[in-house]
């Protein structure tokens, strides 16, 4: 899965980064970037297709959205299980949750990189966390889907949107299962197109254009929202003793 994620850069850099898409309705969330520990029920910054010209005049924009996918049919988003974070590529297309937003409301989500935990003991505990990102250093997208209900605390439509996971790539595969879909910047427009189906994007990402390393677990409370968060440590092996916990 994908459960964490960071954006170093500030909203109008991020804004430049991916200037195709007009800077639409996300502004309010300038103060609340850098984000170095981005974690699920928080709003980002994602692009989508929408009216650009009127009257049907179609194009990328920013739009700001909640991390945590609602369905346009729930009845209640405040009571039940959190909403999923996450939609697997496997089975989108006919899942009842995604496949109406998978066919037409799909969107990019900008990042800087990502987290992922790596059971080194077997045991399901004290897992070493890595940050995840592009050997260039630069900015890149998620494929996610989107969604819009009315918020029954405000009365205001709110958007929401879960990230696509596919099976990991060569380096994936040596901390987790799975990773979130990254697409090249040469198919932005086709999976915000109105094409019904473009599953073929749905495929990892080559492991040589990225890079992971070790950082501590600070990064396990989304609390802790620091510049260091990314940062580098000595990364613990098999050989090393298992933490005890106090």
């Amino acid at each position: 899965m994908c459960g964490r994620v960071y954006i170093r850069s500030s909203l109008r850099e991020l804004l430049d980064n991916f200037a195709f898409a007009g800077a639409g309705d996300v502004e309010g969330l300038a103060n609340r970037f850098p984000r170095y520990n981005g974690a699920p029920q928080q709003d980002y910054p994602i692009i989508i297709r929408e009216i650009v010209q009127e009257p049907d005049v179609m194009g990328p924009v920013f739009a700001s959205a909640r991390w945590g996918f609602i369905p346009t049919w729930a009845k209640d988003a405040g009571t039940g299980r959190p909403p999923p974070i996450n939609a697997r590529a496997e089975g989108i297309s006919t899942s009842g949750m995604f496949k109406h937003a998978y066919k037409s409301k799909r969107c990019l989500i900008p990042i800087n990189g990502f987290f992922e935990w790596k059971d080194i003991y077997g045991t399901g505990k004290n897992k070493q966390p890595y940050a995840i990102a592009m050997k260039s250093g630069e900015p890149f997208a998620l494929a996610g889907i989107w969604s819009s209900r009315g918020d029954p605390d405000t009365g205001l439509d709110l958007r929401t949107f879960a990230i696509v996971t596919c099976e990991p790539n060569e380096m994936m595969a040596t901390i987790h299962d799975r990773m979130p879909v990254i697409l090249a910047p040469e198919f932005y427009e086709r999976w915000l197109s109105a094409e019904s189906d473009p599953y073929e994007l749905l495929k990892p990402f080559p492991a040589e254009l990225m890079t992971m390393w070790p950082i501590g677990r600070d990064v396990g409370s989304p609390k802790n929202d620091r510049p260091d968060i990314i940062d580098p440590i000595e990364e613990a092996t098999d050989d090393d003793p298992e933490p005890t916990l106090l």
